[in-house]
Protein backbone atom coordinates (compact mmCIF):
# COMPACT_ATOMS: atom_id res chain seq x y z
CA UNK A 1 0.00 0.00 0.00
CA UNK A 2 2.71 2.78 0.58
CA UNK A 3 4.37 1.90 -2.45
CA UNK A 4 1.17 2.32 -4.61
CA UNK A 5 0.33 5.36 -2.15
CA UNK A 6 3.84 6.89 -3.50
CA UNK A 7 3.27 5.82 -6.86
CA UNK A 8 0.01 8.17 -7.18
CA UNK A 9 1.07 10.70 -5.26
CA UNK A 10 4.11 11.09 -7.66
CA UNK A 11 1.45 10.68 -10.41
CA UNK A 12 -0.83 13.27 -9.42
CA UNK A 13 2.36 15.93 -9.09
CA UNK A 14 2.74 15.75 -12.76
CA UNK A 15 -0.20 17.81 -13.59
CA UNK A 16 1.02 20.48 -11.53
CA UNK A 17 2.63 22.52 -13.56
CA UNK A 18 3.24 20.36 -16.38
CA UNK A 19 1.56 22.38 -19.22
CA UNK A 20 3.40 25.78 -18.17
CA UNK A 21 6.69 23.83 -18.33
CA UNK A 22 5.76 21.93 -21.48
CA UNK A 23 5.44 25.35 -23.12
CA UNK A 24 8.72 26.41 -21.96
CA UNK A 25 10.91 23.78 -23.34
CA UNK A 26 8.68 24.00 -26.75
CA UNK A 27 9.61 27.43 -26.57
CA UNK A 28 13.15 27.19 -28.72
CA UNK A 29 10.79 25.89 -31.84
CA UNK A 30 7.33 28.51 -30.87
CA UNK A 31 9.55 31.76 -30.69
CA UNK A 32 10.49 30.84 -34.12
CA UNK A 33 6.94 30.54 -35.95
CA UNK A 34 4.97 33.09 -33.52
CA UNK A 35 4.85 36.39 -34.63
CA UNK A 36 5.89 37.87 -31.50
CA UNK A 37 9.38 36.49 -31.65
CA UNK A 38 11.99 36.65 -28.88
CA UNK A 39 9.43 38.61 -27.15
CA UNK A 40 7.12 36.01 -26.64
CA UNK A 41 8.55 34.75 -23.19
CA UNK A 42 7.59 37.85 -21.62
CA UNK A 43 3.97 38.07 -23.26
CA UNK A 44 4.05 34.29 -21.24
CA UNK A 45 5.04 35.70 -17.50
CA UNK A 46 2.24 38.11 -17.98
CA UNK A 47 -0.43 36.13 -18.60
CA UNK A 48 0.92 33.28 -16.17
CA UNK A 49 0.48 35.35 -13.65
CA UNK A 50 -2.76 37.57 -14.80
CA UNK A 51 -4.29 33.55 -14.51
CA UNK A 52 -3.37 34.26 -10.12
CA UNK A 53 -7.17 35.28 -9.73
CA UNK A 54 -7.22 31.45 -9.64
CA UNK A 55 -5.07 31.01 -5.95
CA UNK A 56 -6.50 34.40 -5.23
CA UNK A 57 -9.66 33.17 -4.84
CA UNK A 58 -8.95 30.15 -3.53
CA UNK A 59 -7.08 31.93 -0.68
CA UNK A 60 -9.92 34.04 0.24
CA UNK A 61 -12.19 31.91 0.63
CA UNK A 62 -9.97 29.61 3.08
CA UNK A 63 -9.27 33.37 4.86
CA UNK A 64 -13.24 33.91 4.87
CA UNK A 65 -14.73 30.94 5.14
CA UNK A 66 -12.60 28.19 6.78
CA UNK A 67 -13.38 24.96 6.16
CA UNK A 68 -16.13 25.90 3.46
CA UNK A 69 -14.05 24.89 0.40
CA UNK A 70 -14.20 21.48 -0.75
CA UNK A 71 -10.82 21.05 -2.24
CA UNK A 72 -11.40 17.42 -3.94
CA UNK A 73 -13.55 19.22 -5.93
CA UNK A 74 -11.61 22.37 -7.11
CA UNK A 75 -8.97 19.57 -8.46
CA UNK A 76 -11.04 17.94 -9.94
CA UNK A 77 -12.51 20.94 -11.71
CA UNK A 78 -8.91 22.32 -12.55
CA UNK A 79 -7.35 19.35 -13.63
CA UNK A 80 -10.39 19.13 -16.06
CA UNK A 81 -9.70 22.31 -17.38
CA UNK A 82 -6.36 21.49 -18.07
CA UNK A 83 -7.20 18.84 -19.85
CA UNK A 84 -9.15 20.40 -22.71
CA UNK A 85 -7.08 23.17 -22.44
CA UNK A 86 -4.03 21.23 -23.78
CA UNK A 87 -6.12 19.34 -26.37
CA UNK A 88 -7.37 23.17 -27.85
CA UNK A 89 -3.34 23.67 -27.91
CA UNK A 90 -2.60 20.93 -30.00
CA UNK A 91 -5.06 22.59 -32.54
CA UNK A 92 -5.23 26.11 -32.29
CA UNK A 93 -1.40 27.24 -30.90
CA UNK A 94 -0.54 28.51 -34.59
CA UNK A 95 -3.61 30.46 -35.00
CA UNK A 96 -2.99 33.93 -35.30
CA UNK A 97 -5.31 37.34 -35.44
CA UNK A 98 -4.44 41.24 -36.59
CA UNK A 99 -4.75 43.04 -33.05
CA UNK A 100 -4.17 46.70 -33.23
CA UNK A 101 -2.87 46.50 -36.80
CA UNK A 102 -0.43 43.45 -35.81
CA UNK A 103 -0.68 39.52 -35.97
CA UNK A 104 -0.91 38.53 -32.85
CA UNK A 105 -0.95 34.70 -31.08
CA UNK A 106 -4.19 35.46 -29.88
CA UNK A 107 -5.40 31.83 -29.74
CA UNK A 108 -2.50 30.81 -28.14
CA UNK A 109 -2.69 33.42 -25.37
CA UNK A 110 -6.32 33.02 -24.40
CA UNK A 111 -5.44 29.00 -23.99
CA UNK A 112 -2.28 29.74 -21.80
CA UNK A 113 -4.01 32.23 -19.79
CA UNK A 114 -6.57 28.35 -18.98
CA UNK A 115 -3.46 26.10 -18.36
CA UNK A 116 -1.96 28.87 -16.12
CA UNK A 117 -5.24 29.16 -14.32
CA UNK A 118 -4.80 24.99 -13.68
CA UNK A 119 -1.00 25.35 -12.86
CA UNK A 120 -1.31 28.56 -10.26
CA UNK A 121 -4.46 27.02 -8.53
CA UNK A 122 -2.61 24.00 -7.89
CA UNK A 123 -0.08 25.58 -6.01
CA UNK A 124 -2.99 26.59 -3.52
CA UNK A 125 -5.12 23.10 -3.70
CA UNK A 126 -2.41 20.30 -4.28
CA UNK A 127 -0.13 20.84 -1.32
CA UNK A 128 -2.61 21.60 0.93
CA UNK A 129 -4.36 18.12 -0.58
CA UNK A 130 -1.10 16.40 0.02
CA UNK A 131 -1.24 17.10 3.97
CA UNK A 132 -3.87 15.13 4.41
CA UNK A 133 -1.26 11.89 3.74
CA UNK A 134 1.78 11.42 5.96
CA UNK A 135 5.09 13.84 5.82
CA UNK A 136 7.04 10.72 3.79
CA UNK A 137 4.28 11.50 0.74
CA UNK A 138 4.99 15.60 0.28
CA UNK A 139 8.46 14.85 -1.06
CA UNK A 140 7.10 11.86 -3.41
CA UNK A 141 4.97 14.53 -4.43
CA UNK A 142 7.34 17.64 -5.07
CA UNK A 143 9.32 14.68 -7.22
CA UNK A 144 6.00 14.17 -9.25
CA UNK A 145 6.17 18.05 -9.35
CA UNK A 146 9.53 18.21 -10.46
CA UNK A 147 8.54 15.41 -13.02
CA UNK A 148 6.10 17.59 -14.78
CA UNK A 149 8.88 19.36 -16.62
CA UNK A 150 11.74 16.49 -16.47
CA UNK A 151 9.42 14.71 -18.80
CA UNK A 152 8.42 17.07 -21.11
CA UNK A 153 12.43 18.44 -21.21
CA UNK A 154 13.24 14.77 -22.27
CA UNK A 155 10.41 14.94 -24.95
CA UNK A 156 12.24 18.40 -26.18
CA UNK A 157 15.66 17.12 -26.38
CA UNK A 158 14.31 13.96 -27.86
CA UNK A 159 12.18 16.46 -30.68
CA UNK A 160 15.41 18.47 -31.57
CA UNK A 161 13.34 21.49 -31.00
CA UNK A 162 15.17 24.86 -32.48
CA UNK A 163 17.89 23.59 -34.58
CA UNK A 164 19.18 25.66 -37.34
CA UNK A 165 21.81 26.51 -39.43
CA UNK A 166 23.14 29.31 -41.47
CA UNK A 167 22.83 28.89 -45.50
CA UNK A 168 23.38 31.37 -48.29
CA UNK A 169 21.01 32.94 -50.13
CA UNK A 170 20.30 35.75 -52.79
CA UNK A 171 20.17 39.11 -51.80
CA UNK A 172 16.76 40.28 -53.44
CA UNK A 173 17.87 43.88 -52.60
CA UNK A 174 21.45 43.38 -54.42
CA UNK A 175 19.66 42.18 -57.78
CA UNK A 176 17.57 44.97 -58.42
CA UNK A 177 20.25 47.59 -57.91
CA UNK A 178 22.41 45.05 -60.36
CA UNK A 179 21.14 42.62 -62.15
CA UNK A 180 24.65 41.47 -63.05
CA UNK A 181 26.19 40.43 -60.09
CA UNK A 182 24.16 38.44 -57.68
CA UNK A 183 25.06 38.88 -53.78
CA UNK A 184 24.23 36.44 -51.12
CA UNK A 185 23.40 37.02 -47.82
CA UNK A 186 23.60 34.63 -44.62
CA UNK A 187 19.83 33.56 -43.54
CA UNK A 188 18.98 31.01 -40.46
CA UNK A 189 17.43 28.19 -41.82
CA UNK A 190 15.50 25.73 -38.97
CA UNK A 191 16.08 22.10 -39.12
CA UNK A 192 12.82 20.41 -38.91
CA UNK A 193 12.14 18.22 -35.65
CA UNK A 194 11.88 15.00 -35.46
CA UNK A 195 8.08 15.32 -34.07
CA UNK A 196 5.74 18.24 -34.38
CA UNK A 197 5.04 20.32 -31.76
CA UNK A 198 1.06 18.96 -31.99
CA UNK A 199 2.31 15.92 -30.97
CA UNK A 200 4.06 17.53 -28.26
CA UNK A 201 1.45 18.74 -27.11
CA UNK A 202 -0.45 15.87 -27.08
CA UNK A 203 1.85 14.11 -24.81
CA UNK A 204 1.06 17.07 -22.42
CA UNK A 205 -2.65 16.26 -22.51
CA UNK A 206 -1.66 12.60 -21.23
CA UNK A 207 0.19 13.75 -18.86
CA UNK A 208 -2.77 15.60 -17.59
CA UNK A 209 -4.94 12.61 -17.76
CA UNK A 210 -2.98 10.71 -15.75
CA UNK A 211 -2.47 13.19 -12.99
CA UNK A 212 -6.26 13.18 -13.38
CA UNK A 213 -6.64 9.46 -13.04
CA UNK A 214 -4.03 9.41 -10.27
CA UNK A 215 -5.87 11.89 -8.41
CA UNK A 216 -9.38 9.58 -8.69
CA UNK A 217 -7.24 6.43 -7.31
CA UNK A 218 -5.79 8.46 -4.09
CA UNK A 219 -8.95 10.49 -3.51
CA UNK A 220 -10.37 7.01 -3.25
CA UNK A 221 -7.58 4.69 -1.89
CA UNK A 222 -8.33 2.90 1.78
CA UNK A 223 -6.86 4.96 3.96
CA UNK A 224 -4.98 2.29 6.47
CA UNK A 225 -2.02 4.45 7.13
CA UNK A 226 -1.64 7.39 9.89
CA UNK A 227 -3.20 10.84 8.52
CA UNK A 228 -1.70 13.95 8.87
CA UNK A 229 1.48 14.28 11.98
CA UNK A 230 -0.28 18.07 12.42
CA UNK A 231 -2.77 16.06 14.63
CA UNK A 232 -0.37 13.90 16.30
CA UNK A 233 2.25 16.61 17.19
CA UNK A 234 1.08 19.81 18.89
CA UNK A 235 3.50 21.55 20.90
CA UNK A 236 7.16 22.68 20.06
CA UNK A 237 9.76 19.89 21.20
CA UNK A 238 7.41 16.77 20.91
CA UNK A 239 10.35 14.16 21.01
CA UNK A 240 9.89 11.62 17.90
CA UNK A 241 11.89 8.59 17.47
CA UNK A 242 14.51 8.15 15.14
CA UNK A 243 13.31 4.60 13.93
CA UNK A 244 9.73 5.88 13.69
CA UNK A 245 10.31 9.53 11.97
CA UNK A 246 6.92 12.13 11.98
CA UNK A 247 4.92 8.78 10.88
CA UNK A 248 4.75 7.16 14.55
CA UNK A 249 2.65 8.75 17.14
CA UNK A 250 4.27 11.28 19.74
CA UNK A 251 3.64 11.37 23.24
CA UNK A 252 0.63 14.07 24.10
CA UNK A 253 2.72 15.29 26.84
CA UNK A 254 6.18 17.74 26.11
CA UNK A 255 9.47 17.97 27.21
CA UNK A 256 10.13 16.69 30.92
CA UNK A 257 6.85 14.04 31.00
CA UNK A 258 7.83 12.70 27.80
CA UNK A 259 11.85 12.18 29.43
CA UNK A 260 10.62 10.79 32.16
CA UNK A 261 8.61 7.66 30.69
CA UNK A 262 11.04 6.99 28.35
CA UNK A 263 13.26 3.14 29.13
CA UNK A 264 16.39 1.75 27.99
CA UNK A 265 15.08 0.01 25.36
CA UNK A 266 13.45 3.04 23.41
CA UNK A 267 15.53 4.30 20.74
CA UNK A 268 16.82 7.12 21.16
CA UNK A 269 14.75 10.22 20.85
CA UNK A 270 15.66 12.78 18.43
CA UNK A 271 13.74 16.70 18.78
CA UNK A 272 11.95 17.61 15.88
CA UNK A 273 11.52 21.49 16.18
CA UNK A 274 7.93 22.15 15.03
CA UNK A 275 7.22 25.52 15.29
CA UNK A 276 9.23 29.09 14.58
CA UNK A 277 9.53 32.47 15.53
CA UNK A 278 8.11 35.73 13.76
CA UNK A 279 11.45 36.42 12.44
CA UNK A 280 12.68 32.89 11.16
CA UNK A 281 8.58 32.49 9.21
CA UNK A 282 9.50 35.84 7.66
CA UNK A 283 12.93 34.83 6.27
CA UNK A 284 11.26 31.33 5.14
CA UNK A 285 7.99 33.02 3.07
CA UNK A 286 11.06 35.83 1.87
CA UNK A 287 12.23 33.00 0.56
CA UNK A 288 9.39 31.79 -1.32
CA UNK A 289 8.23 34.90 -2.64
CA UNK A 290 12.24 35.78 -4.19
CA UNK A 291 12.67 32.39 -5.35
CA UNK A 292 9.25 32.26 -6.96
CA UNK A 293 9.99 35.87 -7.97
CA UNK A 294 13.57 34.98 -9.97
CA UNK A 295 12.57 31.28 -11.28
CA UNK A 296 9.44 32.19 -12.52
CA UNK A 297 9.10 36.02 -13.39
CA UNK A 298 12.41 37.71 -13.66
CA UNK A 299 14.84 35.28 -15.27
CA UNK A 300 12.11 33.42 -17.75
CA UNK A 301 11.33 36.61 -19.17
CA UNK A 302 14.57 37.29 -20.55
CA UNK A 303 16.00 33.68 -20.80
CA UNK A 304 15.63 33.80 -24.89
CA UNK A 305 17.79 36.86 -24.62
CA UNK A 306 20.51 35.78 -22.44
CA UNK A 307 20.95 32.11 -24.69
CA UNK A 308 19.89 32.94 -28.19
CA UNK A 309 23.00 34.88 -28.53
CA UNK A 310 25.08 32.00 -28.47
CA UNK A 311 23.32 29.69 -30.84
CA UNK A 312 19.79 28.17 -31.29
CA UNK A 313 21.31 25.05 -29.53
CA UNK A 314 22.39 26.60 -26.54
CA UNK A 315 18.56 27.87 -25.80
CA UNK A 316 17.83 24.55 -26.55
CA UNK A 317 20.22 23.35 -23.61
CA UNK A 318 19.14 25.44 -21.64
CA UNK A 319 15.50 25.21 -21.59
CA UNK A 320 15.74 21.78 -21.62
CA UNK A 321 18.33 20.78 -18.65
CA UNK A 322 17.23 23.36 -16.34
CA UNK A 323 13.52 22.26 -16.52
CA UNK A 324 15.76 18.63 -15.59
CA UNK A 325 16.96 20.26 -12.24
CA UNK A 326 13.93 20.63 -10.78
CA UNK A 327 13.12 16.80 -10.45
CA UNK A 328 16.66 16.42 -9.43
CA UNK A 329 16.53 19.45 -6.72
CA UNK A 330 13.26 17.34 -5.90
CA UNK A 331 15.34 13.69 -5.87
CA UNK A 332 17.93 15.31 -3.92
CA UNK A 333 15.84 17.07 -1.29
CA UNK A 334 13.97 13.52 -0.16
CA UNK A 335 17.56 11.99 0.41
CA UNK A 336 19.22 14.76 1.35
CA UNK A 337 16.57 17.19 3.35
CA UNK A 338 17.93 20.24 5.37
CA UNK A 339 16.02 22.17 7.62
CA UNK A 340 18.46 24.73 8.52
CA UNK A 341 17.51 27.98 7.30
CA UNK A 342 21.63 29.18 7.21
CA UNK A 343 21.95 26.84 4.89
CA UNK A 344 19.18 27.37 2.45
CA UNK A 345 19.90 31.14 2.69
CA UNK A 346 23.26 29.92 1.32
CA UNK A 347 21.63 28.58 -1.40
CA UNK A 348 19.28 31.22 -2.36
CA UNK A 349 22.42 33.64 -2.25
CA UNK A 350 24.06 31.33 -4.79
CA UNK A 351 21.16 31.13 -7.14
CA UNK A 352 20.76 34.20 -7.29
CA UNK A 353 24.63 34.65 -8.38
CA UNK A 354 23.87 32.22 -11.18
CA UNK A 355 20.34 34.25 -11.69
CA UNK A 356 22.51 37.65 -11.65
CA UNK A 357 24.91 36.32 -14.28
CA UNK A 358 21.76 35.41 -16.36
CA UNK A 359 20.62 38.50 -16.54
CA UNK A 360 23.74 40.09 -17.07
CA UNK A 361 24.19 38.42 -19.91
CA UNK A 362 20.41 38.83 -21.13
CA UNK A 363 21.16 42.72 -20.66
CA UNK A 364 24.29 42.33 -23.01
CA UNK A 365 22.49 40.57 -26.02
CA UNK A 366 23.20 39.99 -28.67
CA UNK A 367 26.43 40.38 -27.85
CA UNK A 368 27.11 38.82 -24.74
CA UNK A 369 30.73 37.56 -23.09
CA UNK A 370 32.60 35.29 -24.46
CA UNK A 371 30.09 34.56 -27.52
CA UNK A 372 31.98 32.92 -29.31
CA UNK A 373 33.85 30.45 -27.05
CA UNK A 374 32.77 26.94 -26.20
CA UNK A 375 33.41 28.05 -22.68
CA UNK A 376 30.89 30.87 -22.72
CA UNK A 377 28.00 28.58 -23.93
CA UNK A 378 29.31 26.07 -21.43
CA UNK A 379 28.59 28.67 -18.55
CA UNK A 380 25.80 29.98 -19.18
CA UNK A 381 24.16 26.43 -19.97
CA UNK A 382 25.07 25.74 -16.19
CA UNK A 383 24.15 28.78 -14.99
CA UNK A 384 20.66 27.73 -16.09
CA UNK A 385 20.68 24.75 -14.23
CA UNK A 386 22.33 25.56 -11.14
CA UNK A 387 19.99 28.82 -10.95
CA UNK A 388 17.25 26.42 -11.40
CA UNK A 389 18.20 23.42 -9.27
CA UNK A 390 19.03 25.30 -6.74
CA UNK A 391 16.12 27.91 -6.02
CA UNK A 392 14.27 24.30 -6.47
CA UNK A 393 15.90 23.01 -3.64
CA UNK A 394 14.95 25.91 -1.67
CA UNK A 395 10.95 25.84 -2.27
CA UNK A 396 11.00 21.99 -2.09
CA UNK A 397 12.39 22.21 1.68
CA UNK A 398 10.40 25.15 2.45
CA UNK A 399 7.39 23.32 1.34
CA UNK A 400 8.40 20.77 3.92
CA UNK A 401 9.08 23.28 6.67
CA UNK A 402 5.78 24.61 6.32
CA UNK A 403 3.96 21.87 6.30
CA UNK A 404 4.98 20.41 9.69
CA UNK A 405 3.51 23.92 10.41
CA UNK A 406 0.13 23.87 9.51
CA UNK A 407 -2.64 23.71 6.50
CA UNK A 408 -2.77 27.19 6.37
CA UNK A 409 0.68 27.83 5.99
CA UNK A 410 0.73 25.50 3.06
CA UNK A 411 -1.80 27.67 1.54
CA UNK A 412 -0.20 30.74 2.59
CA UNK A 413 2.91 29.76 1.08
CA UNK A 414 1.47 29.01 -2.03
CA UNK A 415 0.06 32.41 -1.80
CA UNK A 416 3.54 34.03 -1.25
CA UNK A 417 4.98 31.93 -4.58
CA UNK A 418 2.11 33.14 -7.14
CA UNK A 419 2.52 36.52 -5.23
CA UNK A 420 6.44 36.48 -6.13
CA UNK A 421 5.78 35.07 -9.66
CA UNK A 422 3.37 38.19 -10.09
CA UNK A 423 5.85 40.69 -8.82
CA UNK A 424 8.52 39.14 -11.43
CA UNK A 425 6.31 39.31 -14.00
CA UNK A 426 4.81 42.94 -13.78
CA UNK A 427 8.58 44.01 -13.01
CA UNK A 428 9.87 42.20 -16.74
CA UNK A 429 7.11 42.96 -19.01
CA UNK A 430 7.47 46.78 -19.50
CA UNK A 431 11.42 46.63 -19.65
CA UNK A 432 11.07 43.92 -22.24
CA UNK A 433 8.13 44.17 -24.42
CA UNK A 434 7.62 48.16 -24.13
CA UNK A 435 11.08 49.73 -23.82
CA UNK A 436 12.21 47.00 -25.33
CA UNK A 437 15.80 47.48 -23.22
CA UNK A 438 16.33 43.91 -24.31
CA UNK A 439 17.81 43.33 -27.97
CA UNK A 440 17.28 40.83 -30.14
CA UNK A 441 19.73 39.75 -32.77
CA UNK A 442 20.26 37.25 -36.13
CA UNK A 443 22.33 34.24 -35.27
CA UNK A 444 23.92 34.68 -38.64
CA UNK A 445 24.25 38.27 -39.23
CA UNK A 446 24.74 40.20 -35.84
CA UNK A 447 28.11 41.67 -35.65
CA UNK A 448 29.92 42.09 -32.48
CA UNK A 449 33.10 43.67 -31.69
CA UNK A 450 35.71 42.63 -29.12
Amino acid sequence: MSLYIHLLACAFGLGSWVAINGMWVELPLIVNILPEGWDLPSYLTVIIQLANIGPLLVTLVHKLCPGRLHENLVIYAVLTVGILACILLTVFWEKTTVFLGQPRSMAFFIITFFLSLVDCTSSVTFLPYMMQLPNKYITTYFIGEGLSGFLPGVVALAQGVGMAKCVDVPDPLSNLSNPAHENTTLEAQYLHPNFSTEIFFSFLVVMMVISLGAFGLLNHAPRTFTLSTEDLVSEPGTVVTVSGGLENEAANNSGKNNQEGATVDQPKPLIVKRYYSNYELTFIYCMVVWANCATNGLLPSVQTFSCMPYGNMVYHLSASLSSLANPMACFIAMFAPKRSLVLLGILCFLGTGCGGYNMTMAVMSPCPLLQDSQLGKTLIVLSWILFTGLLSYIKVMVGVILRDQSHIALVWCGAAAQAGSLVGSLIMFPLVSIYHLFKSGDMCNSKCTL
